[in-house]
């Protein structure tokens, strides 16, 4: 479950965990926590090695909870130009693309108003939704564009997509 900030993946990923008998929710941000000294801000272009680094250790705890027999969850800003990595360091051999990308201004406001939460920068929010937004992305992997619809409604339509294959990627060939 991917997208810019704001654009619901964790409210989504956490309804669709909720949902299994024997989930695990990988919070991608989390991974960025254990950074001690020297961390850079991830939508910063300098942070490009970083953010590989983060991703990787994420995918290989995703990896683990889904071969020990968890429906898993990854909640993270997984763009697409991180996503072949991502499966390789995971081990896993397909899994499910979803990416969350309602209006920037949706977004926005939700980073604006939400509780609790470390992140509130509004023009990292914008920055990152045009990453997603001018990506190369497949529109199948693309859930919940529409502001007005709930949480449960994109979980809802995520569920079908994936019953349907409609998410499924592969790692890339190996070089």
């Amino acid at each position: 479950m991917t997208g810019p900030p704001g654009s619901g993946k964790s409210t989504v990923s956490r309804l669709l965990a909720e949902r299994c008998e024997r989930s695990a929710l990988v919070e991608g941000d989390a991974f960025f926590a254990f950074l001690a000294a020297g961390r850079i801000d991830p939508w910063l272009p300098e942070s490009d090695e970083q953010n590989r680094i983060v991703t990787e250790a994420a995918a290989v705890a995703t990896g683990h909870f889904v071969t020990s027999g968890y429906d898993t969850y990854y909640d993270g800003v997984l763009g697409p130009w991180f996503l072949d990595p991502f499966i390789r360091a995971s081990g896993l051999t397909e899994l499910d693309y979803a990416i969350l990308l309602p209006p920037v201004e949706a977004c926005v406001e939700r980073v604006r108003t939400r509780r609790n939460h470390g992140f509130s920068d509004e023009a990292a929010a914008r920055k990152m939704h045009t990453e997603f937004a001018k990506a190369p992305i497949d529109p199948r992997h693309v859930v919940g564009g529409d502001a007005a619809a709930s949480p449960a409604e994109v979980a809802d339509a995520i569920e079908v997509r994936r019953s349907e294959r409609r998410l499924r990627v592969h790692p890339p060939p190996s070089t």
